[in-house]
């Protein structure tokens, strides 16, 4: 209801909602809250409140993010100046053309400075300010044609409804992209599986489709944020370089592109991408290359444009991580548990700069719920630019030959019968003879994880198996080099190379032949842990659950298997007959233990961010010490140990109250015990 309103609720109002807007640039630009969000609903409630009863509502008032009623259709928008796309570059290579084309299109020798900063994957935006305030937002589109977003692009809290600062232009096109980070894109995507609604391929789309809604309800509903990087038409003020113009939206209160660095030459900027590429894991947000731009504008209008890319810019792509494929057929493979995985067999595809031709399918749940069939198409991802899998059907593609892949009744390998526990998502062989359990078990001992014995791989371990030369670990050290010579893949060298590999596995640490030996549950951490605790292999021989589960990290499931495992006389007679073959087992771990409580014990640790040794050098530094490291950071993170430009593991760390370290505290936490390992 509408009253008569005073200058004192006018200013009352002002000041809410610079105070208001102040603390969402606070939090959805910065990443930096300093109010509670209880304390900012109820500052917000009231601001609502006063706007309904005076019927004063200022065009920035962060009530107007949301409420906007459904379009019927986007209106189409024409850019004052078109909105250009980049030229690509696949290779450093190609990246130094870039530069010589440059020089030569100015005439000049000297070294160029170039911006250098993460090219977000998500949709093209334009903004248009007039006297300071959002009058419209709208897509790239074709470059020259886009459509009218704005009531949705208002509801998405990093976006301002109005400019700050003390140089505001009459008019301005600021230039961006709209995206959706990764942890937001995976909670979507769970939301949509949950209600049987199709699957986003990636946060690209996802953000795009989110923009594209003509119900402002649905994308007030999606978290999404913004990167702004250019200009476009502008009136009022100017800028001398794009380094001055992104100081200039920070101040405004835009948000700007992550790590962006100013450098000067073409090494420097190669430079600039590996680090971008390096840590790209460690972003919130997909990015799929790197942006590169001459810094100075009066030379980026002097060097111009080509027909729809600007001659000054360029984007280098990062190798993908994903790709679209058909699956050819779909068969399970055997593992060393006997547990049959289903893996599909795809037309090759290139991801990250590797063919890929197969994937893991995981299990028939996983089939069943992506509604896998063999000759879909498919978009594979590589997961950590590793581990291929398959993230979704694409269902349009369909043709009707498709088909479903059962759940086979009898093993691959042996033809025994499968077995599926009730409850659980495995289906096994539970045959003592099946030859692929026992060539995976043998292939899991002799891996780099486990005894790493070079040129014990899966070929030649077929070729031993098929021959009859192994069938059990201890076979591996009967093996003669006479043996050897007389098989088709082996010569002098090779068959001496081996020998040689097999001879020094023979030392092992207690934690490795653990690790080694296949125990059902007891991976590389779990076998730390244990060594840590027993002095010795015959330590564990009839242990009981009991004991195990003294040790802090050590479930029910572990517990259980170690217990099996020690208390089979033949597994006994194994482990003893390779101590005769000439295995010395020495245990490091539990030296170090004897010597108390270790001062990282039942502690996890993160890291992030450029650190004074090697990633890998640090995260031995705190098992050494007891402590577990960890890529993923969750709520149960103790610490999170960061460096230099660290990634977005640090905002996450804040809000899930987990402490940020630095490495020289870490190193003080492990120095208060005397004694204690350093590894350098």
């Amino acid at each position: 209801m509408s009253g008569k309103i005073s200058e004192e609720i006018k200013k009352k109002i002002e000041k809410l909602v610079k105070e208001l807007n102040y603390h969402c640039y606070r939090y959805y630009v910065l990443d930096s809250p300093v109010m509670s969000d209880e304390e900012y609903d109820r500052l917000y409630r009231h601001l609502k409140e006063l706007e309904d009863r005076y019927d004063y509502i200022l065009p920035d008032s962060p009530t107007q993010r949301v409420g906007a009623p459904a379009l019927e259709k986007f209106e189409k928008v024409k850019h004052t100046e078109p909105m250009l796309s980049l030229d690509n570059a696949f290779s450093h290579d190609e990246v130094r053309e870039f530069d010589k084309r440059i020089k030569k299109l100015l005439g000049t020798e000297d070294e160029v400075e170039y911006t250098v900063e993460p090219k977000y994957d998500g949709l093209a935006i334009e903004l248009t300010y007039k006297n300071g305030l959002l009058f419209r937002a709208s897509t790239r589109g074709d470059g020259y044609e886009g459509e009218d977003v704005t009531h949705n692009i208002k509801t998405i809290k990093s976006v301002p409804l109005k400019m700050e600062g003390s140089k505001i232009p009459g008019e301005i096109d600021i230039r961006g992209e709209v995206y959706m980070d990764l942890d937001e894109f995976e909670k979507l995507n769970k939301q949509r599986e949950k209600s049987n609604e199709p699957l986003f391929a990636n946060p690209r789309n996802a953000a795009a489709g989110s923009v594209r809604q003509l119900d402002p309800s649905i994308t007030t509903a999606r978290k999404l944020y913004l990167a702004c990087y250019g200009i476009g038409t502008v009136k009022g003020i100017s800028f001398k370089s794009q380094s001055e113009l992104t100081k200039w939206l920070q101040e405004s209160r835009f948000p700007t592109p992550e790590k962006m660095k100013v450098v000067k030459g073409i090494d420097k900027v190669i430079d600039a991408i590996e680090e971008l590429e390096e840590k790209r894991g460690d972003f919130s947000f997909e990015t799929d290359g790197a942006v590169v731009k001459v810094n100075d504008l009066a030379l980026q209008h002097k060097l111009g444009v080509k027909t729809r890319e600007p001659r000054w810019a360029i984007a280098y792509k990062f190798q993908a991580h994903q790709g679209t494929t058909k699956i050819k057929e779909i068969h399970g493979s055997v593992g060393r548990t006997g547990v049959i995985t289903p893996f599909a067999v795809f037309e090759p595809v290139r991801i990250g700069g590797v063919t890929v031709s197969r994937s893991t399918l995981h299990n028939w749940d996983e089939i069943e719920r992506k509604d896998i069939k063999i000759k879909d198409t498919v978009v594979v991802e590589r997961a950590g630019d590793v581990i291929p899998h398959v993230i979704m059907v694409i269902k349009e593609k369909r043709t009707g030959e498709e088909k479903k892949f059962p759940i086979p009744e009898k093993c691959p390998a042996c033809g025994s019968k499968v077995v599926r526990e009730e409850g659980e998502v495995a289906v096994r062989c539970v045959s003592l003879h099946c030859p692929a359990q026992v060539q995976e078990k043998i292939a899991h001992f002799a891996s780099r994880g486990g005894m790493d014995i070079e040129g014990l791989g899966e070929k030649n371990i077929e070729l031993l198996y098929s021959r009859g030369l192994i069938k059990h670990f201890e076979d591996i050290y009967k093996l003669k080099k006479e043996y050897l010579l007389e098989l088709p893949r082996f010569a002098e060298k090779s068959a001496q190379n081996l020998i040689e590999a097999i001879e020094k596995s023979k030392q092992a640490t207690l934690s490795k032949f653990l690790f080694a030996i296949g125990i059902l549950h007891v991976g590389e951490y779990a076998a730390k842990v244990l060594a840590k605790n027993f002095k010795g292999i015959k330590d564990l021989y009839k242990v009981k659950p009991e004991r195990i589960m003294q040790i802090k990290q050590m479930g029910e499931k572990i517990a259980s298997s170690l217990f099996m495992f020690f208390n089979d006389q033949k597994n006994i007679d194994l482990l003893n007959s390779m101590v005769k073959l000439g295995m010395k087992i020495t245990n490091p771990d539990f030296k170090s233990a004897e010597k108390g409580e270790m001062p990282l014990e039942g502690l996890t640790f993160v890291i992030t961010g450029t650190m004074p040794k090697s990633r890998k050098e640090i995260e031995g530094l705190i098992e050494a010490n007891g402590g577990h490291a960890s890529s993923a950071i969750s709520a149960s993170t103790s610490y999170l140990v960061v460096g230099e430009d660290p990634g977005s593991k640090l905002g996450k760390a804040k809000s899930l109250g987990v402490k940020a370290i630095s490495y020289n505290e870490l190193l003080k936490m492990i120095e208060k015990k005397p004694g204690n390992p350093m590894l350098f």
